[in-house]
């Protein structure tokens, strides 16, 4: 069975290219899209792009929805089913206007990757994600050993997450340089800091208290006087691993290296929060926390303005709309305050959501 065919080959690199020079996507999404390409060749045995029919999008339809998560033996998600299709429909789209390719494909035919309507609602609906409070990380970080290195470096990387809510990708990616105790910040500056959409941005330690942030500080310190590391060394480096005493590989300290990837980080959270017996939450679910913890402690626009800016978002509305997901029973508390009030100053209320919007749109 013929396992590539050289002109789909040439051509899907042209369009990853082209949406990471073009369309400017993350390298997260461009292996989404080449993972949803190569499950269509699958099917179609890698026949070439140029036969491609309407009927192959709708007959690889039912093949998704027939197929099973490889971990959990369940069937694969609305959610996973309509990402995959929505992969292809625009890599068709974009295939039909090509020299060699538009004489031969309709663009319309595309079309019939989408979802059924119901499907669609299913897969795109919104769903509460699991949070952690304050409380619960806090509790972890007491939780956590501190006797050697690696462990120092592992409570440091829990409460570094809760202080500055940075994503996982930049955190693997910052140095030394690129904090600032005196003053409290990090400078995620794109250039060497891997964040989203390469925004340079300075993030300010969230005030969720001197405990946490004591436990990053004192591993920065001990990185500078006691392991004499510079500026350019990272800030949480991996693990070095060496043949220990009965010929196996185990960690043994640490190497002036930062993490190739941010699955170490990941696994350094689900062992912090199994050790104390609370459910998994990952790195990216610190950055919910803090909304949240945004929510309850900024009283004016302006004071969230911050709290999301210090977040890396342009836009207040990102942050609202985004990670701003209101608990159910904070729902129901807030809900059964609001009851009507003959002082209920509704002219503040409409010029705070207006200067809302307004500040949306300008940024």
């Amino acid at each position: 069975m013929r396992k590539h065919h050289p002109d789909n080959e040439r051509i899907k690199r042209k369009y990853l290219i082209f949406q990471k020079e073009a369309r400017q996507q993350h390298e997260a999404t461009i292996d989404s899209i080449a993972k949803s390409l190569a499950r269509f060749e699958e099917y179609t045995k890698c026949r070439d792009f140029k036969l491609f029919h309407f009927e192959q999008a709708v007959a690889f339809k039912r093949n998704l929805a027939a197929q099973t998560n490889k971990q959990t033996g369940k069937p694969l998600s609305k959610s996973t089913i309509n990402i995959a299709l929505n992969h292809l429909k625009g890599f068709f789209e974009w295939l039909s206007q090509q020299p060699g390719y538009k004489s031969r494909l309709n663009y319309s035919d595309a079309e019939y990757f989408n979802l059924s309507k119901k499907d669609t609602r299913i897969a795109t609906a919104k769903r509460p994600t699991p949070v952690p409070t304050i409380e619960q990380i806090k509790h972890v970080l007491a939780a956590m050993p501190s006797g050697n290195d690696i462990e120092l470096r592992n409570r440091a990387l829990i409460a570094f997450t809760l202080l500055t809510g940075a994503r996982d990708s930049a955190t693997a990616s910052l140095s030394l340089r690129h904090v600032n105790l005196d003053e409290g910040y990090i400078f995620q500056d794109a250039r060497d800091v891997n964040t989203k959409f390469s925004k340079t941005f300075t993030t300010y330690f969230f005030p969720v208290g001197m405990d946490v942030a004591k436990i990053f500080s004192d591993w920065v310190i001990h990185l500078k006087n006691n392991l004499l590391w510079g500026n350019e060394d990272p800030i949480f480096p991996s693990t070095k691993i060496e043949i220990g005493k009965e010929s196996q590989f185990e960690p043994n300290g640490l190497k002036r290296e930062h993490w190739k990837t941010t699955s170490p980080i990941r696994s350094i959270f689900k062992q912090a929060f199994k050790m104390v017996e609370l459910p998994y939450f990952n790195p990216h679910s610190f950055r919910n926390t803090l909304v949240r913890f945004g929510e309850q402690r900024c009283t004016t626009p302006e004071e969230f303005k911050a709290w999301s800016q210090n977040l890396g978002h342009q836009n207040v509305m990102t942050t609202f709309m985004s990670y701003g997901e209101v608990p159910q029973t904070r729902q129901a508390e807030i809900l059964g305050r609001l009851l009507p009030n003959e002082n209920t100053n509704h002219d503040h209320l409409a010029k705070v959501i207006g200067r809302m919007i307004i500040d949306a749109k300008i940024c």
